[in-house]
């Protein structure tokens, strides 16, 4: 598989013009269910291909575990932050920083993946229970200032867990 097929291996998210109740329906599904693929999927690792990247110069599996909690752990506050000020502008991480810490190197999968799980659980109880004025809600990232309605970070968050997903399945494709 050629690098660029690896860094995107289910291509950029692309979202659509309108977005209907369907799509968030099912971005909601991807992302109710990525905890139980993600342990499914990684519950078997062995050490050493939890140390393995998914692609030259790419993070190992046992960083993207991690980094799918501490990014939908961002996500989770910033619909909060969208939805009780006006077009806040969200506060950044940076996420090659973070992936570099000791804990995302070398912290047991189970506490991230435990917290996904919990995480996931409460974040669809809360995008369950939008209303259609309030997927309308924005905020602004503050990297290209680029204005995001709720109901695409939907998509985003639910493109990115599968995303990493399909990073995961290559580590384990390559065993």
């Amino acid at each position: 598989m050629a690098d660029d097929k690896k860094r995107y291996p289910i291509g950029q998210f692309d979202c659509p013009e309108i977005i209907t109740q369907q799509h968030i329906e099912n971005w909601i599904s991807d992302i109710e269910n990525l905890p139980s693929k993600l342990s499914n999927l990684v519950s078997g690792f062995t050490e050493v291909q939890l140390e393995t990247p998914y692609r030259n110069a790419g993070w190992t599996a046992r960083q993207v575990i991690h980094h799918i909690h501490d990014s939908h752990h961002n996500g989770y506050i910033r619909f909060k932050w969208a939805l009780t000020e006006n077009t806040p502008v969200i506060k950044a991480y940076h996420e090659h920083l973070w992936a570099e810490l000791f804990d995302t190197k070398s912290a047991p999968i189970y506490l991230s993946l435990d917290l996904i799980t919990a995480l996931h659980a409460k974040w669809v109880y809360f995008l369950k229970g939008l209303s259609s004025n309030d997927l309308q809600k924005e905020f602004i990232h503050p990297e290209g200032d680029t204005v995001i309605s709720l109901a695409e970070d939907i998509g985003i968050y639910a493109w990115h867990g599968n995303h990493h997903l399909a990073h995961l399945k290559i580590v384990a494709d390559l065993s």
